[in-house]
């Protein structure tokens, strides 16, 4: 009797055993699918991918000289008196009169994630109509490549004559805040 109980436990135990084995051999081969199913899908996405460029290096390259390049063009901060002469002259070479000139020191400010040297100035400019627009076009267009003009109020004389207005000569004044930008020396 002890033997048919040992042969019947044996027996127990090895179907258990199997048991085990073969749901774990189950779920191995059920993994074992997902797992293909999914390098397949991969390997599907990877084959519909475009070839990268020949060239990206040198694209790369030439963006980074492109971009070195602005930012070097970009100019350093500038003399005062010279800004203030060359704005004097455009006004000598444009025939208005260019009043109180008053300066703000350089200053630092940041525009987006860039730091930037800022001069600003306000200048009072009179002059006839015509000649107040071409020293407007002129400024925003000369040498100062950075030149903001920030506010602009211009007023004429409230009755001009009848030959100041055929004449295109309406007397004119012109309030402008200006703001010349300069690369920053502290700026990467």
């Amino acid at each position: 009797m002890k033997g048919k109980l040992l042969i019947t436990l044996l027996v127990i135990i090895l179907l258990v055993v199997y048991y085990l084995l073969g749901t774990g051999y189950m779920k191995q081969q059920k993994e074992q699918k997902e797992l293909t199913s999914q390098t397949t899908d991969v390997t599907q996405t990877l084959a519909q991918m475009p070839e990268p460029p020949q060239d990206l290096e040198q694209q790369l390259a030439a963006a980074q000289a492109s971009l070195a390049a602005e930012q070097n063009a970009f100019p350093t901060k500038m003399n005062t008196t010279q800004v203030i002469n060359t704005i004097l002259e455009l006004a000598d070479e444009c025939e208005v009169k260019a009043i109180p000139l008053v300066t703000q020191p350089w200053s630092m400010e940041m525009v987006g994630e860039h730091s930037y040297d800022v001069f600003r100035l306000s200048v009072v400019v009179e002059g006839n109509l015509p000649q107040l627009l071409a020293f407007i076009s002129k400024l925003e267009k000369g040498e100062f490549t950075t030149l903001l003009v920030e506010n602009l109020s211009a007023t004429t004389e409230s009755q001009p004559s009848e030959e100041e207005v055929s004449g295109g000569t309406i007397p004119a004044a012109a309030s402008l805040n200006l703001a010349i930008y300069a690369r920053s020396q502290t700026s990467d």
